[in-house]
């Protein structure tokens, strides 16, 4: 009889320590929760629920004003406007400070190889998908220069290795040509890939249009050297999307490496689709959105709190 005692003591015990260990478990559950909950209440705090922008008028300071009035988390919040320097001054003060920030993004663009940021997520699809730079050339140039049509085929690059092109020309206050005839002569492997089993040809004269983009004038000095490089001889006009997009309808210039598909361009795509050929993408990856240092709790615009 004592014996069933004990045992019967013991199974409540047991009961016991288990609801008490559950309890605890609950309870560590619920802390983290909501430090995790206090911690980005407080960068929103930090940050006095504003968002650090560009200029008034920019398409995507339209964006981030729609995402404000999307977003429950984010209501009651303003949009400090002024340019892309002091953004991307205020980024560099505040990492440096390890405070809270929130920026607008778009890639490719040398901030992402100079700082530790990330992109937030946007549940809502304010920003659009993912967007990429496509290669366009005018009808005909399969048949007329092969040579050239092969090599606008295999142009591509990686967005992480124009990100760091772009800084290279920022910090070191470079021409693209200059920065393109480096990355050449740094990246001979692939350049052997793209020139592979290609005919040299004798002075053909080729015109290749891209806009003024820094990232579009770059990946065109690369190509524009390369084809020289083929024999080609090369003139690149930077001009505005929309005469881009006419020039290479019309035949007046062969190609291009410039249009971002499918937000950015996708209207004069439309407008001019059929006139030209399509051959594929350069870049992937592209984005636009809004972005905050790597050390925040913040994932997602969601995770914010509202002002009001």
């Amino acid at each position: 009889m004592l014996s069933f005692q004990w045992k019967k003591l013991g199974v409540i015990a047991g009961l016991s320590l288990s609801l008490v260990a559950a309890g605890c478990g609950q309870a560590d559950a619920n802390d983290t929760s909501n430090n995790a909950k206090e911690s980005t209440t407080n960068e929103s705090e930090e940050m006095d629920y504003t968002i650090t922008g560009l200029e008034p008028g920019a398409g995507q300071t339209e964006l981030n004003d729609q995402a404000i009035d999307e977003y429950e988390s984010l209501a009651g919040w303003e949009q400090e406007t002024s340019s892309t320097g002091a953004m991307l001054s205020a980024l560099d003060k505040a990492i440096e400070n390890e405070e809270p920030i929130m920026i607008t993004a778009w890639s490719p663009h040398y901030m992402f190889a100079k700082w530790d940021i990330k992109y937030l997520e946007d549940p809502k699809g304010v920003f659009g998908e993912e967007i990429y730079a496509a290669t366009l050339v005018r009808d005909g140039l399969r048949d007329d220069m092969p040579t050239a049509y092969t090599l606008m085929e295999r142009f591509n690059w990686d967005i992480s290795e124009v990100d760091s092109a772009l800084l290279k020309a920022e910090e070191e206050q470079l021409e693209m040509d200059v920065i393109a005839a480096q990355w050449i002569d740094e990246n001979e492997d692939t350049v052997s890939e793209w020139t592979e089993g290609i005919e040299t040809v004798d002075g053909t004269s080729m015109e290749l249009a891209a806009t003024t983009w820094d990232d579009a004038l770059f990946t065109a000095n690369v190509a524009k050297i390369v084809l020289e490089q083929q024999g080609f001889d090369v003139t690149l006009t930077p001009v505005d999307p929309a005469i881009l997009f006419e020039s290479i309808a019309s035949g007046d210039a062969d190609a291009t490496l410039s249009p971002w598909l499918p937000t950015t361009h996708g209207a004069l795509y439309e407008e001019y689709e059929g006139e030209f050929e399509d051959i594929g993408k350069n870049i992937e990856g592209g984005k636009l959105g809004l972005a905050v240092p790597s050390y925040m709790e913040a994932d997602s615009l969601e995770d914010f709190e509202p002002a009001e």
